[in-house]
């Protein structure tokens, strides 16, 4: 039986397009890693915990997380050819740019560089994961002028990032937080960084340009640069007195209110709803209390001016505030993250590949002749 030909879709921004199948996470119905819905994750596992489900499929038994940690420990320190790297910088270089460089120096180094089997990207994946921290603290101490502080294997994942940032042993509440987000922003399906990676990936290239893909996607204001963004909207608007008179005119401008409204979730963002009440505890305690005041007033008029509701980059933003982090640091931190996400989406496109090769809706002039 013939078939007629079907006349192209055209969805600007791919919106609404199925552009692949996957197993690592779904959005339909909540936000899940491979099953697991993101709220029981963030309660019940640690960001390690969560890493290892994404890459390896499972969530780990006792001895399998052991081992992991343990192989993530023997990869903390960093190339000195990357260290020194790092220390030629000019200061005022991005985060997201350090990130970026840090994955593509690392490549060189990489043991398994040359090798793409499944076996052998689950192995990068976890130096990469364990590495890029290292990378990020690193520059951003001697930028400051300040010594880099050597990395402790037996802290978890999110405490180590704060005493090498530091110089001192994280409470363990301002840990479990940024844990706490570090599991929200591991994985969020096909969006625009993940995608790149897995166009990367169907060329048949490697894990690592994958990886430098996804960031530099990942660096724009419109996706993971929010989360800075989200902090200029705060410091903006002021005291609670002032956050209803500054939104409502900001909006009369125009203005785009960064950390509201999400491409999927139109009725708002389940990550925000979950780490709403930790962010808010933690900056009580750090004396940012109107911030949450005028947070909330902010939240509403968006509401119900604009039925915006806040995405994860708005509480966020605030956490990695009171936690006292430099806002350059905010998309690097998402990095740390989107690692775990970003190389099983790797994976799982490099096992099923097909090359990712869309078409374009033509709109310039007809034939013309020369």
């Amino acid at each position: 039986m013939s078939t007629q030909p079907t006349t192209p879709i055209y969805s600007p921004g791919l919106e609404t397009v199925i552009a692949g199948e996957t197993a690592i996470s779904s959005i339909e119905d909540g936000l899940r890693y491979r099953g697991y819905p993101v709220g029981e994750l963030v309660e019940k596992c640690t960001f390690e915990e969560v890493a290892y489900l994404l890459l390896y499929g499972e969530l780990p038994t006792k001895q399998q997380l052991a081992d992991m940690r343990q192989r993530m420990a023997e990869a903390l320190r960093l190339p000195d050819a990357l260290k020194a790297l790092l220390k030629s910088l000019p200061a005022s270089t991005p985060g997201m740019d350090v990130a970026r460089t840090s994955i593509s120096v690392l490549a060189h180094f990489d043991p398994d560089i040359d090798d793409n089997s499944r076996a052998a990207n689950q192995r990068k994946a976890e130096r990469m994961l364990t590495q890029i921290p290292v990378a990020i603290t690193e520059f951003y101490r001697v930028s400051k002028g300040q010594q880099p502080v050597a990395a402790r294997s037996n802290l978890s994942h999110a405490a180590n990032f704060l005493y090498m940032l530091r110089g001192s042993e994280p409470a363990p509440a301002e840990a479990k937080a940024l844990d706490m987000s570090l599991i929200l922003y591991a994985e969020h399906e096909f969006n625009a960084s993940t995608f790149t990676c897995r166009v990367i990936t169907s060329t048949e290239s490697d894990l690592h340009s994958a990886i430098v893909g996804g960031i530099g996607a990942l660096k724009g204001r419109l996706h993971g640069g929010a989360n800075e963004m989200a902090l200029d909207i705060l410091q903006a608007a002021g005291k609670p007195e002032q956050a209803e008179a500054w939104i409502i005119a900001a909006l009369a401008r125009k203005e785009k209110i960064m950390g509201f409204g999400h491409r999927v979730y139109k009725s708002g963002d389940v990550r925000a709803k979950i780490i709403k009440p930790t962010t808010r505890a933690l900056a009580i305690a750090a004396g940012f209390d109107e911030w949450e005041k005028s947070a909330d007033i902010i939240e509403d008029v968006m509401a119900r001016e604009k039925n915006l509701f806040p995405n994860v980059d708005w509480p966020v933003a605030r956490l990695y505030h009171a936690l006292g982090i430099d806002r350059n640091l905010y998309t690097p931190i998402f990095v740390m993250s989107r690692i775990a996400g970003w190389t099983a989406h790797v994976i799982e496109q490099a096992e099923n590949n097909r090359l990712i090769r869309p078409r374009g809706r033509y709109i310039g002039p007809g034939k013309r002749s020369a």
